[in-house]
């Protein structure tokens, strides 16, 4: 009984949770969950973040210094399963795809019997541009990944305001509903336990509504700043590929 009245006396939000009926308290618990999805997708996507642009930068530094041979670079994968390797695998769907364009060019000119130095082709332009394009879409897919579940949060921005608001105007109806059924003597205290559940559900909701428009804005940011490195990066390795590649037209 101690520990309870210290408990209750000390923290406003469990004095209106202990005093609230069914719903007020289906209502604080429904606030509660939020707030624990809301912080912990949070914190894994900052992580995710976070531990994406290590590997992007190890990565780089990996294909800077082997670009002399685009399509042999040597590198060893940190396998993670909660985290994906963007740029590793944006190099991979470029030597994928540049292979088999390459290989395609020289058994188109075997059998038109065109005179090729043993074990080289070219890239035309428009197969630049379809590696281009495998490009591109492996940056959405990779986007995609990175920007899951984000939803939640924009989710929690409207649900959280709305379900403190509902205990808002709950508190405030049962308030009255008890203030006709209760003796004077007992006036204040219906009052006060009634103005309690919709004074915490209303803090509560805006507690969880900050931290995850907040979190959302920022995370979306990151992930659209991230996005525009993989373009870069992309750009970058394709125009090394090219670079040697690329068949010289002579006019």
């Amino acid at each position: 009984m101690i520990i309870q009245k210290i408990v209750l006396g000390s923290n406003p939000f469990f004095d209106a949770y202990f005093h609230a009926d069914l719903l007020g308290k289906l209502i604080f618990i429904g606030l509660f969950i939020l707030s624990i999805v809301t912080w912990t997708l949070i914190i894994h996507k900052v992580r995710v973040s976070r531990r994406v642009k290590e590997l992007a930068v190890h990565f780089q530094t990996a294909f800077k210094n082997q670009a002399q041979q685009p399509l042999s670079v040597e590198y060893q994968r940190q396998i993670h399963r909660e985290f994906s390797h963007p740029f590793y695998e944006l190099y991979k769907t470029l030597r994928k795809h540049t292979l088999e364009v390459l290989n395609k060019n020289r058994a188109f000119a075997s059998n038109a019997q065109i005179n090729l130095p043993a074990g080289s082709s070219y890239l035309g332009s428009s197969d630049i541009e379809l590696i281009e394009s495998h490009l591109a879409s492996s940056i959405a897919s990779h986007t995609q990944v990175l920007e899951k579940n984000l939803f939640i949060l924009s989710t929690v921005v409207t649900l959280a305001p709305f379900l403190g608001l509902l205990g808002t105007v709950w508190g405030i109806l049962t308030t009255f509903s008890e203030l006709q059924a209760q003796t004077i003597s007992n006036t204040n205290q219906a009052v006060l336990h009634g103005l309690s559940l919709a004074l915490a559900t209303t803090v509560l909701g805006l507690i969880d509504a900050i931290p995850a428009l907040i979190g959302y804005n920022y995370l979306k940011n990151t992930f659209g700043d991230f996005r525009r490195e993989m373009e870069n990066f992309a750009n970058k390795i394709l125009s090394v590929v090219e670079l040697h590649y690329r068949k010289v037209e002579t006019i």
